[in-house]
Parts: structure tokens; C-alpha cells; sequence
């Protein structure tokens, strides 16, 4: 896989995953938050355990394992968001979540002990200031509960990005991914006996709820990211959580009739030359 056809893989992932934002506020009116995470995930486990079938014959121990610690991880981001989701609106949870935009390329230079690069901290600041532009313009919010628990998923968000990134390059990044949505729903079904009472969904709605986040958002949101960081650097993936919030807003435009103000115009405009900014100084490397 090319580097292009990865970072288009990758957008594919995040702008997917970003619709989860909508069917899950919609999921929590009636469900549990571990219990619609168990029903969302094991779904989709049983889906793709189908269609990959073949791919299980050959799968190693270590991607198991490895699959289990990142399902670990992203669960943990799925319960921060889905708890904050209950008093934060989508817009402003989509936006305080991919701050995680600004953790990664910080974490990896702490782990590396070297100063970020000048390109990434550029596309960040750039990335960053359109998602704003993009969620923040229609009015003022405080630090309240939702709001922290949003900041909290960002940082365990960057963390899942980081560890993608070292896992994926070690082995079968489809398997991982695979895998690591069966034990997000493990996890998740565990905790629904012990803090809810667990129960199938009932009626079209919450069906089409759970049938929504498990096909689109999961299947495709979750499986492939480990296939595609295999062939991108942590920083470049996570300048594209930037994209979540960019199309979060589109949605609401489109199926909300959320109004589209130069601003958030901008900001999107600002977004996408974030993710272009690598590409020009590797260009200006390349010429010099």
C-alpha cells in the first residue's frame, strides 16, 4: 500500500467513525453505555468474523494479544465519550476529543525524548484553529463534567493512536483490528452485567442504532486502522482526527439544518491544508 492509498484509507476510517457521534447520542436516550458498546461491538465481531473467515485460520497469538490491549485502550475512549455525550453536545465533544490532534506529536517526543517536529507542530496549530473555527464559533462553553471527560478521551486517543502505530508495524494490522473490536465488545458486555442490567435492543430505532454503528462506524471506523498506520507516521495519523469534526459539522448541516457560516467555511478550508502542510515541506526537502 502506497502512501496515498493509505492516508485515503485512513480518512475513510476517521470520516465513518466520525458519523458514530450522531447514532450514538441517539443510542444512549435508551440504552446503556456499556450496553450499546457490547451490542455495537460484538455485532460487528461476528460480521467481520464472517466475512474474514479464512483470515482467522492463520491468526498468530501475538495479534490476538496485541488486538486485546488496543481493544482495551479504544474502549476506554468509547465509555469517556459516550459518558460525555450525555450533557456535551456532539459539536463540542467532536472538537475537545481530537484535541488529540495536538497530544500526539507531544507524546511521541516525550517518548523519543526530542523536540516535535516544526512540520508537525505547524499542521497541528493549523488543524487545530480550523476545528475550532469550525465548533466553537456559535457560542461560549465551560470546562463542565462532559467537557472533561471529552479532554480525558483525547489524551487516551492519542495514547490508542501511538500504540497503533507501534503494534501495526509488528504484524497482521487487519487481525488486530479485528480482534481488537471482539474484545472492545468483551469488555464492554462484562461491564454492562456488573454497573447495568444487559438487555438486546428492541424496536426499529435502537436496531437501526446498533446495526448503523456496528457496520459503518465499527466495521469499517475500527478494522482498518491498524492497515493503514502501518504505512503512515502516528503524528500524520493523528492530524487526520482533524477530519471527524470537519465532517461531524457537515452532518449536522446536511441532516440537522445546522446553518453554513463563512466561519465554519474557513474552518474547513483550514483543515484540509493541515493535512496538505507534510506534503509541502517534503516537496521543499525534496527540491533543496
Amino acid at each position: 500500500m502506497s502512501r496515498r492509498q493509505a492516508e485515503l484509507l485512513l480518512a475513510a476510517v476517521i470520516l465513518t467513525r466520525s458519523t458514530g457521534y450522531l447514532f450514538s447520542k441517539a443510542g444512549i436516550e435508551s440504552l446503556g453505555i456499556f450496553n450499546l458498546l457490547a451490542a455495537r461491538f460484538l455485532l460487528a465481531f461476528a460480521l467481520l468474523s464472517i466475512i474474514f473467515f479464512r483470515r482467522f485460520k492463520a491468526v498468530k497469538p501475538c495479534d490476538i494479544l496485541r488486538g486485546a490491549v488496543l481493544g482495551g485502550v479504544f474502549a476506554l475512549v468509547m465509555v469517556l465519550e459516550l459518558t460525555a455525550l450525555k450533557t456535551t453536545d456532539t459539536s463540542t465533544a467532536s472538537f475537545l476529543e481530537n484535541t488529540a490532534i495536538i497530544f500526539v506529536p507531544l507524546i511521541e517526543a516525550l517518548l523519543l525524548h526530542k523536540a516535535p517536529e516544526r512540520t508537525a507542530l505547524i499542521s497541528a496549530a493549523a488543524a487545530i484553529a480550523g476545528v475550532a473555527l469550525l465548533t466553537l464559533g456559535s457560542g461560549s462553553f465551560g470546562f463542565t463534567a462532559g467537557e472533561l471527560y471529552c479532554l480525558c478521551a483525547a489524551l487516551v486517543y492519542a495514547a490508542a493512536i501511538i500504540i497503533t502505530d507501534r503494534f501495526s508495524r509488528k504484524g497482521d494490522g487487519l487481525m488486530m483490528g479485528i480482534m481488537q473490536v471482539g474484545f472492545i465488545g468483551i469488555y464492554a458486555l462484562a461491564a454492562s452485567f456488573i454497573f447495568e442490567t444487559p438487555r438486546l435492543p428492541s424496536g426499529g430505532t435502537e436496531w437501526g442504532v446498533i446495526l448503523a454503528l456496528a457496520i459503518v462506524c465499527t466495521c469499517v471506523g475500527f478494522t482498518f486502522q491498524p492497515v493503514a498506520q502501518a504505512h503512515l507516521s502516528s503524528e500524520c495519523a493523528g492530524l487526520f482526527c482533524a477530519l471527524s469534526p470537519a465532517f461531524a459539522s457537515l452532518l449536522g448541516i446536511v441532516f440537522l439544518s445546522e446553518p453554513m457560516t463563512l466561519q465554519g467555511v474557513c474552518g474547513a478550508a483550514l483543515i484540509l491544508f493541515s493535512l496538505y502542510i507534510p506534503h509541502i515541506f517534503a516537496r521543499k526537502a525534496a527540491v533543496t
